[in-house]
């Protein structure tokens, strides 16, 4: 099975496809044959993934897809990086920036509490479907780790003592709010191909 995943993020790619199962392969954007960055111009998670998809689907031949958008929330912070956070510092979307921001911003509270949350939508046979998963747990006051990519360096997820960042892919994926959202992905897809 073949399933669109419309993101030109490698590492999100990357990341989606260690969790599936061998029978289902990503088609990429660059496979499809769209490489221009992608509107995401709404305030919620869930609007912005479905915007991704319905921008992709009436531009290619493919039927079926499904995209994701994915945030770091932090209550101190009154829910931000949030929506923005692959542009938290500005236009450039640089994670450095980004979390140099975040930590200055989080300097004078003792308040580390965050989530991350991952919203997949998935349009199948002209049907919308929603996935969401959250993983919860703690910003550091310094970066740590040179794995993975955004926040991961300043993210400890809950019932861990290292962050994103020094993971291996295959811990980070035993916890990950992507992992979450994907996992039910996979169920549905399964039950479809059944079905089908």
């Amino acid at each position: 099975m073949e399933v669109l995943f419309a993101t030109n993020n490698q590492h999100k790619v990357e990341e989606i496809q260690s969790l599936l199962p061998a029978d289902i392969h990503l088609i990429t954007l660059k496979e499809a044959g769209i490489v221009e960055d992608i509107p995401e111009p709404f305030e919620t998670l869930e609007d912005n993934a479905r915007a991704k998809i319905r921008y992709i689907l009436d531009r290619c031949s493919v039927s079926a897809g499904f995209s994701e958008d994915s945030g770091l929330f932090i209550p101190a912070l009154q829910g931000r990086p949030g929506v923005h956070s692959a542009h938290y510092a500005g236009p450039q979307r640089s994670d450095k920036d980004n979390i140099q921001k975040v930590l200055t911003e989080m300097k004078a509270t003792p308040d580390r509490d965050a989530f991350f949350q991952t919203t997949i939508c998935l349009i199948w046979d002209n049907k919308e479907y929603m996935f969401t998963g959250i993983c919860p747990g703690q910003i550091t006051s310094d970066p740590s780790g040179d794995h993975g990519f955004g926040y991961d360096p300043i993210f400890i997820p809950q019932g861990s003592n290292i962050t994103f960042a020094e993971m291996t892919l295959s811990e980070k994926n035993q916890v990950s709010h992507r992992k979450k959202a994907v996992l039910q992905l996979i169920d549905f897809l399964h039950q479809a191909k059944k079905s089908g």
